[in-house]
């Protein structure tokens, strides 16, 4: 019996306290539901105190904007971990490796502990001139101020014009060292990663199937990188961030993410149908790791041939316990390192002048893809044409960006040759067409 009331006490706690977080699940979801907010907890607690130095407030804050009862999450940190619990229901715990990042301690996770991260300072990189005397700053400044006094919490906003960052505002507690979370923007880096495999001839063009030995024998032998790329992968996949659904699964309990994916089920013809899934994304990198000879095999990789050649010295691509990166979602960087990003894809692949990717990329990147629903989506990037209607109706037809949850953007207009970075913490949508169009505009 006092094992029973143990059980059962707390339960009823949680009930009466947490309503708002309740609504909508399910009573059998509980579990996973409580399952989710301490690994979601424990993740992004362990980066941002470890990675973006946040303290305890600003992490408890961040949180909450998912779910008001993840206030009251519990945060033990040791010098290297920290440990999340919620009503003493439940407890998971994180822990930060240097040059890794944070990983949640979910099965075994000892390899980690053999994986080196080389060294990205060695070299320059791609230089930024930078020129915050232009008119833009004052533009970029009152942005932000409009932004932060709407509730919005934009935390770094940068103008980059060909190879000069003419604005760079960051909003009080963030500089230009700043290593901020850009979410699925991750998704993006993952596919100049698979160019700049194809540019070094490490994979080919166009990859024959299957792609992975577990696809041999059904239907997803037929699925090709660039479909991958695409996200017309026809995989069954729910990409809802609920408790118990495949990305919740994948980014918050699985010991490998890019094992959730892999053993997606077939659904659908490849080619057809566009549906977002960051599952396809930690598919990529999984390809990439096993066509790099494994986990330090694709840290080296990523190190030397593409984040020093671009000069993100600052970028942590954290892996998941079975030591892959998890590129669809946990990629820190600072706002200077991101729009790095966006100049590569500006330059049409080149760096300094020389090719980083392969003749052609970028156009095929940002080529609408082959499905019926919604075409405009190319290489893990978002298309504003493509389709019967602009997907920001205000901005040229041709814009494209890497977007990730929290209003994250870096928007590239080529036409102008320009780049837009927002970094931020939106709770809502991010109201991205209009508030670059405002800040075009001032420019």
């Amino acid at each position: 019996m006092k094992r029973v009331l143990l059980i059962v006490l707390p339960l009823l706690t949680l009930l009466f306290v947490a309503p708002p977080f309740l609504l909508g699940t399910p009573l059998w979801q509980l579990g996973n539901a409580v399952a989710l907010a301490t690994g979601l907890g424990a993740k992004l607690a362990c980066s941002g105190r470890f990675i973006s130095g946040f303290d305890d407030q600003r992490i408890l804050d961040d949180l909450a904007s998912y779910a008001g009862v993840n206030r009251r999450l519990s945060l033990d940190f040791t010098a290297d971990r920290v440990r999340v619990s919620l009503f003493g229901l439940a407890s998971t715990s994180a822990t930060y490796r240097p040059g890794l990042g944070c990983t949640l301690d979910t099965g075994d996770t000892t390899r980690l502990d053999t994986l080196s991260v080389p060294s990205t300072a060695t070299s320059p990189g791609m230089p930024l001139d930078v020129d915050i005397a232009h008119p833009a700053q004052q533009a970029a400044e009152a942005l932000l101020r409009a932004d932060n006094a709407e509730g919005l919490q934009t935390r770094a906003l940068l103008v980059l014009q060909g190879n000069r960052l003419i604005a760079e505002s960051y909003a009080p507690g963030f500089t230009a060292d700043s290593r901020l979370l850009g979410w699925s923007m991750g998704k993006s880096l993952m596919a100049i990663v698979i160019g700049r495999m194809q540019a070094l001839e490490l994979i080919p063009g166009n990859v024959p199937g299957p792609l992975f030995p577990e696809w041999a024998h059904d239907d997803r032998a037929r699925i090709s990188l660039t479909q991958l790329l695409q996200m017309t992968s026809g995989l069954d996949w729910q990409e809802d961030y609920v408790p118990g659904s495949d990305s919740t699964r994948m980014l918050f309990h699985a010991p490998s993410a890019s094992a959730v994916a892999l053993a997606s089920p077939p659904e659908g013809v490849p080619g057809e149908r566009f549906y977002y899934s960051s599952g396809t994304t930690n598919l990529l990198a999984r390809f990439a790791a096993e066509r790099l000879g494994g986990p330090q095999a694709q840290l080296d990789f990523l190190h030397r041939e593409v984040l020093q050649p671009l000069g993100m010295h600052g970028a942590v691509l954290e892996v998941d316990p079975a030591g892959i990166v998890v590129a669809s979602s946990f990629v820190y960087a600072t706002a200077r390192d991101w729009v790095r990003l966006g100049r590569l894809l500006l330059d049409q692949g080149l760096v300094n002048g020389r090719p980083f990717l392969p003749p052609g990329w970028v156009v095929r990147a940002t080529r609408p893809n082959s499905s019926r629903n919604d075409p405009r989506y190319g290489y893990q990037l978002w298309l504003n044409g493509g389709g019967a209607e602009l997907r920001w109706p205000g901005l040229p037809r041709n814009a494209f960006a890497m977007l990730g949850n929290r209003g994250q953007a870096v928007l590239v207009l080529p036409d102008q040759a320009l780049v837009l970075v927002r970094l931020g913490w939106t709770a809502g949508d991010y109201p991205l067409a209009q508030k670059m169009g405002d800040l075009l505009s001032r420019l």
